[in-house]
């Protein structure tokens, strides 16, 4: 009886290894040949073609929640599966390299990987269906799913995309504008509560107001900025409003700033405030004793974004930098719009502070 689980294993195993994005040694649902034009046409075996379809539209969620992505197969014409059902979903990257393995699943029984172990499963509450339940959802969720079935010689695919509702903002670390390579972009914005951005989001906040004049990093490793009123130092009065783009840069060499994007918040940002102020250390043990953390900037936008977070004093936060987020602008709270205020990096000083703690 020990034997069957490790047999079932091993299958499992031998099903991931065998995929690849577009061919694997279980799919060979069509034969191309040229018709008499020249053009390949499609034969399918025995005259029948499995199909599999998921959403059209992308899929929303928010960080902490769960989330299934629907998917569905059937036969054209219609007939019953002739084998045991093989499933596979994976994500898509960005940069188009090698897809990541999110489940694989013979029948009823299912195995999910890396960080989906524990989080992704096979979700089947009706006949033909290998939808995708994912727990507990995560910024790095974000992105295009790939589900796949397989009957026995029958393989087809599609794609779902799953989005994060989210916040978009630009960051410069302490040392100032453009200092980061692509590598530290990515490792500022995990420092701060956050993932770097996809174009994709970049694009959502540029459509909803986000207008900013300096250069940062994409997930991808491409370079832009958005602008929303073109002006001479921001490519120019005639360009029309959009996101500028440097297209791909050197990830060691080339520097700009980044753009992060953070979710909604398992927890609370609230504003700690001492009659004589706070040094940054003082404002990092003054959070601590409150069964708190010091907030990050990640924290505060969301808090901003999601919560509706207003206050009209300054305070520290993880990074050094002194921030304050206004949702309700009003006279000596800064400009005219709503958004998060920034002091920069003071090296001397006393605020408030901005603590965060998980619920």
């Amino acid at each position: 009886m020990l034997l069957l689980p490790l047999l079932l294993k091993a299958a499992l195993l031998h099903l991931v290894n065998s995929f690849h994005p577009f061919y694997n040694g279980f799919y060979y649902n069509h034969v191309m040949n040229d018709d008499d034009n020249g053009h390949e046409k499609v034969v399918d075996f025995n005259g029948v073609r499995l199909v599999v379809e998921t959403s059209r539209d992308p899929i929303y969620s928010f960080s902490g929640a769960n989330v299934t992505l629907p998917c569905h197969y059937h036969h054209e014409p219609e007939s019953e599966a002739k084998h045991k059902i093989r499933i596979k979903w994976s994500k898509l990257r960005d940069d188009y390299t090698k897809e990541q393995d999110v489940l694989v699943a013979i029948g009823k029984t299912y195995m999910a990987f890396g960080d989906f172990r524990g989080r992704a499963h096979l979700h089947q509450t009706g006949q033909r269906e290998a939808s995708l339940l994912i727990s507990d959802v995560r910024l790095q969720d974000d992105g295009r799913y790939r589900c796949e079935v397989i009957d026995g010689l029958e393989d087809a695919s599609d794609v779902v995309e799953l989005r994060l509702r989210g916040i978009v903002f630009p960051y410069q670390p302490p040392r100032g504008q453009y200092s980061l390579n692509f590598h530290e972009a990515e490792r500022v914005c995990q420092e701060q509560g956050a993932l770097i951005a996809t174009f994709h989001q970049l694009f959502q906040a540029w459509s909803e107001g986000l207008d900013w004049c300096n250069a940062g990093w994409l997930a991808d490793g491409t370079v832009h900025y958005p602008i929303r009123l073109p002006r001479k130092p921001c490519g120019g009065v005639h360009l029309a409003p959009g996101i500028r783009s440097y297209g791909p840069r050197h990830r060691h060499l080339h520097r700009f700033d980044v753009f992060c994007f953070s979710s909604t918040l398992r927890g609370e940002v609230f504003y700690l405030e001492h009659p004589t102020r706070m040094t940054l250390e003082e404002a990092k043990q003054a959070c601590q004793d409150v069964g708190a953390e010091i907030a990050k900037v990640g924290h505060l936008y969301s808090a901003w974004k999601f919560h509706g977070l207003d206050r009209c004093d300054a305070g520290w936060l993880a990074d050094g930098s002194v921030r304050y987020p206004i949702a309700k602008p009003r006279a000596n709270c800064g400009p005219a719009e709503p958004g998060v205020r920034s002091f920069g990096f003071p090296s001397k000083g006393r605020f408030g502070v901005f603590c965060y703690k998980e619920r």
